[in-house]
């Protein structure tokens, strides 16, 4: 539209200037020839767009849109045309919602969607749904399939560690709708769960009596481990015993006797002698200096 005005406004300042220079008017001349030259520049502008990076342009003709998108940059198009532009770059959708479990109750779950349009059917979403398809198509499913998934779990699973199977598959039944459509889902995290009061309570107890069972179990495992330490800790000293007592007779003794009675008697320490008695009686050395 500017284009067409330009132009017929740089004709119409050229005509002007044609008359009034045949009319000796140069001060209109001069005028019209400024803003034949304005009217061209404009003209010239409407014939290139610019594409801000992480988005795709679409181009419609008069209804007419081209099967080629225009990428990130400057670009050479046909003045006439409008240009749509569609970010595809990673985008946030948040949800609170209302939510049934597979018992029945009713969780308020807030929940993100990161999705981005896929560039290479960006004319096929603007010519089957239009620039607005976040409001047409994806937030109605992404509601629709969030309801129906959490109905098949129980409550507490949203609680719990299934919550990463339910979104995952949030994201899978998700992108087999939509995805057909060029919009591509990246993840659906669970930002935050909402259970009545009394089953929150309730799971909370039943996770706490878990744990508690866990360290029981740890608790009774060590000290298992500890008895059959000092079990295998006594049979050795046994068996020690067992051996040594085996070895020890009296004429080892007697033996050791005589040795320990040799060492006394060879000191250089004053000692006091005192001979044992019966047979087999040993010398006892008594005092030293």
């Amino acid at each position: 539209m500017f284009f067409i005005v330009a132009i017929i406004a740089a004709v119409v300042a050229f005509f002007i200037f044609t008359a009034s220079k045949k009319s000796g008017r140069k001060q209109e001349a001069t005028f019209s020839i400024i803003g034949m030259m304005a009217a061209l520049v404009i003209a010239v502008v409407q014939l290139v767009t610019v594409v801000p990076a992480g988005t795709v342009g679409v181009v419609d003709f008069f209804g007419n849109v081209s099967d080629n998108t225009l990428k990130s940059g400057v670009n050479m198009v046909n003045p006439l045309a409008k240009v749509v532009k569609f970010s595809i770059k990673k985008q946030e959708l948040r949800e609170v919602m209302n939510v049934p479990s597979k018992e029945g109750l009713n969780v308020q779950l807030e929940i993100s969607l990161l999705y981005r349009l896929d560039p290479d059917n960006a004319n096929i979403i603007y010519k089957t749904i239009g620039p607005n398809y976040v409001d047409i198509i994806l937030i109605p499913q992404f509601r629709s399939v969030v309801r129906s998934v959490t109905a098949k779990y129980e409550a507490k699973a949203l609680y719990t560690a299934s919550r990463e199977q339910l979104a995952g598959q949030i994201k899978t039944e998700l992108s087999d709708l939509v995805g057909p459509d060029g919009v591509e889902v990246e993840s659906a995290p669970l930002r935050q769960i909402e259970l009545p009061s009394r089953l929150t309570q309730s799971i909370e107890e039943k996770l706490q009596a878990e744990q508690e069972s866990q360290r029981m179990a740890f608790v009774l495992n060590k000290e298992k481990q500890e008895a059959d330490r000092k079990r295998i800790e006594a049979e050795g000293i046994r068996d020690f015993q067992t051996i040594v007592s085996k070895g020890i007779n009296q004429d080892l003794l007697r033996w050791k006797g005589i040795e320990a009675t040799e060492k006394l008697a060879n000191s250089t320490n004053s000692k006091i002698v005192v001979i044992g008695s019966g047979k087999d009686g040993l010398p006892l050395i008594l005092g030293g200096s």
